[in-house]
């Protein structure tokens, strides 16, 4: 069976398709909904196309029904970082932007570039992430709130309605760590894969459900799970002029480095194989930054290695493996 490429332009409201067969391109856009999904299937079928490698990009969330019903329907899916898309089109010298021509861009990358496919997680899992983003969010508008009380309110009705506003998003906080708690609590392997991320010094209960929700459990080595985070060093060297200071490259999920950049500030303090690891970039006159960068990383790694392994974390275990490795 000859498989086909579908590159696929989502956006809120629709998303523009464009087919590569027999050399050809055959282009249409349909409603981004879940009650139309099946018209895609009825075109492809139209151009005799049994299965495809549809690509898209990973554009907010808009992405996610459309690639879990192609998944279902037993196609190859790609959801690839738009900024790959987007160095593509440079690459091509591409001078103008229109739906139809960025999905036949994406499906030109399908083909050339051969993308890792992209599999859905459990629904439980699912679920997890949809509550650990919504605690983020609510963590926001509390920041943002309280900013607002701190900055000086001049009208007093103002005030009011603002302290009210607090309270009720510390409520609904409140709630929804409790709801994420019971969810983990409800599916034996989210609370077994919990218990092991909270044997790591620095990471909490509701970090670890974090962590679960990003789903850093799927990932295969520490290396493609430190690049997803964008935890991976940047450096910026050429010739003998430029050397500029290592950096992270931050090209990846910001919410899970979020959810790590604090637990490894406490890593830091109680977790004796970090401490070691980050008084030895100290004592190389690393940056501050770079460290706590290099924590998190290192952190996370941990957290995959536990998963992976099903043994609860012990400093002086890793230690031997690492010296007789």
């Amino acid at each position: 069976m000859t498989l086909h490429v579908l590159g696929i332009d989502i956006a809120k409201e629709t998303y523009q398709v464009v087919l590569l067969r027999d050399d050809k391109k055959r282009s249409h856009t349909f409603r981004n909904h879940p009650d139309t999904f099946a018209e895609l299937t009825a075109w492809l079928a139209k151009h005799h196309v049994a299965q495809v490698h549809a690509c898209m990009e990973a554009t907010g969330r808009y992405w996610e029904d459309l690639a879990v019903f192609l998944f279902q329907a037993g196609h190859l899916v790609s959801v690839v970082n738009p900024a790959r898309i987007h160095g593509y089109a440079k690459s091509k010298l591409s001078r103008n932007k229109t739906d139809k021509l960025d999905a036949a861009l994406i499906a030109d990358f399908c083909a050339t570039q051969n993308p890792p496919l992209w599999t859905p997680p459990p629904p439980e899992v699912h679920e997890l992430q949809a509550m650990v983003r919504h605690l983020e969010a609510l963590h926001q508008m509390r920041t943002q709130e309280g900013n607002r009380l701190a900055s000086g309110v001049p009208s007093d009705q103002v005030l009011q309605m603002l302290r009210e506003h607090v309270a009720f998003i510390d409520e609904q906080i409140d709630a929804l760590k409790q709801r994420i708690q019971d969810h983990i609590n409800q599916h034996p392997g989210l609370k077994q894969q919990q218990d092991l991320l909270t044997t790591i010094p620095g990471i909490g209960d509701l970090t670890a459900a974090k962590l679960l929700g990003e789903n850093i459990q799927s990932f295969s080595s520490t290396r493609s799970l430190a690049a997803y985070a964008g935890l991976s060093p940047q450096k910026g060297e050429s010739g003998t002029s430029v050397h500029r200071r290592s950096k992270l490259c931050k090209v990846g999920n910001g919410s899970l480095r979020k959810a790590l950049y604090f637990p490894a500030i406490c890593a830091m303090r109680f977790n004796p194989l970090i401490m070691d690891f980050c008084d030895r970039l100290a004592q190389r006159d690393k940056h501050t930054m770079v460290i706590i960068g290099a924590a998190m990383r290192k952190l996370l790694c941990l957290a995959l290695g536990v998963l992976k392994s099903g043994v609860p974390f012990d400093p002086y275990h890793v230690e031997n493996v690492q010296l007789t490795a």
